[in-house]
């Protein structure tokens, strides 16, 4: 087997956003794992190269000029051709935006998109999300995670809390739990609780040790299958 046969495959994406600073900084902070086809910094010029390129992936700004005012989400209807084609492979879009307002974080996803981040994830972190939405997962910074099941949530009925591993969970723990899952920093738990960073870290070795679980990412999709977000 050659180098080049061992070298694995770029996902490539389509980067909209529309400014030219910020599309230079995160085609510079993508790792090896993706691919930059081409770029777009408004609604129609977007559309239009996301049907030229069909990329398996677009990373979307929700605040975009042009079309008819609808932003980001607007592109992602526009290209609603393109989720399901008829062979070949279907394009997810992923949105980065400065924004965390529940408001754009359902309307995009309304729209259909697969994603939701923000711009303060770092390259590789990015980079492992370019790569989950290309193979059919759903990713959102996990402060954003209680938006998407507000507004699309099924109800409790089907989506049961299991009281038993709850109730491994001391009162603190679950306060220390609910704050981590939704993408709170250790620092920011202590401060919310009015308790040292040293006590988050022990409560947060307990909640993963008694939920089973190996880190904090598997921990907000546990309470977000469950709605405790």
């Amino acid at each position: 087997m050659t180098t080049e046969d061992r070298t694995p495959t770029r996902v490539p994406v389509v980067l909209v956003d529309d400014h030219h600073m910020f599309r230079t900084g995160v085609r510079a902070s993508l790792d090896e794992r993706v691919a930059v086809l081409g770029e777009a910094d408004n609604v129609d010029s977007a559309v239009a190269v996301v049907h030229e390129k069909r990329p398996p992936v677009v990373l979307l700004d929700v605040h975009l000029p042009g079309g008819n005012g609808g932003g980001g989400a607007e592109v992602v209807q526009r290209c609603a051709d393109l989720a399901r084609p008829n062979g070949g492979v279907p394009v997810r879009f992923l949105a980065l935006s400065v924004s965390d307002a529940a408001e754009d974080v359902v309307a995009v996803i309304r729209a259909g998109a697969r994603g939701y981040v923000t711009k303060n994830i770092s390259g590789p972190e990015l980079s492992a999300a370019v790569v989950r939405v290309a193979g059919g997962d759903a990713v959102f910074s996990p402060r954003l995670a209680g938006f998407v099941l507000d507004a699309f949530g099924t109800g409790t009925a089907d989506i049961a809390v299991a009281d038993d591993e709850l109730d491994r969970l001391s009162k603190r723990e679950q306060e220390v739990m609910r704050l981590i899952a939704r993408g709170y920093s250790y620092r920011e738990v202590a401060s919310e609780l009015f308790i040292s960073i040293k006590t988050v870290e022990t409560h947060v070795s307990a909640v993963l040790r008694k939920l089973q679980l190996s880190s904090r990412y598997e921990l907000t999709r546990w309470a977000a299958a469950r709605r405790l977000l």
